[in-house]
């Protein structure tokens, strides 16, 4: 089980965003939420060269897909490419059912894949998972 688990929230839709941290603080207050608006800015939290964001250990990411700046494909093809971040554990949370990019996500080690509108009403079940996730799991800090 999973202390203090924190979340690294990789999304560019401020009203997705605003949805993620109203279920999460209501189901799961004590997942620490950190947000970067594309991949680019994730990349730096991760790599701790963000002038004003850290992220703690243990933490999971939950990446859009359809991003500006860096999408979220390079952004895993970057991970997965870098030896010290390459076990990420990362989500995927996007507006695309497209199996295309379910299967190119997963080829990328993703270890889900979440299409926004099938999530449920405020992202229930998101949250659901996140807890259930953070009661099952140990990560490494």
């Amino acid at each position: 089980m999973i202390k203090n688990l924190s979340v690294l929230v990789v999304e560019d839709d401020d009203v997705a965003a605003e949805s993620i941290t109203r279920s999460l603080n209501k189901f799961a207050p004590d997942i620490n939420l950190v947000f970067a608006d594309h991949g680019k800015e994730a990349i730096e939290i991760l790599e701790n060269n963000h002038a004003t964001i850290t992220l703690k250990p243990p933490f999971l990411v939950l990446l859009d897909l359809n991003m500006p700046v860096m999408n979220g494909f390079e952004f895993l093809e970057y991970i997965r490419n870098n030896d010290t971040l390459k076990d990420t554990v990362i989500f995927i949370l996007t507006t695309s059912n497209d199996d295309s990019d379910r299967s190119r996500a997963y080829a990328n080690n993703v270890a889900g894949y979440m299409v926004k509108s099938a999530v449920g009403p405020q992202f229930a079940k998101l949250s659901s998972l996140l807890v259930a996730y953070k009661n099952a799991v140990e990560l490494s800090e």
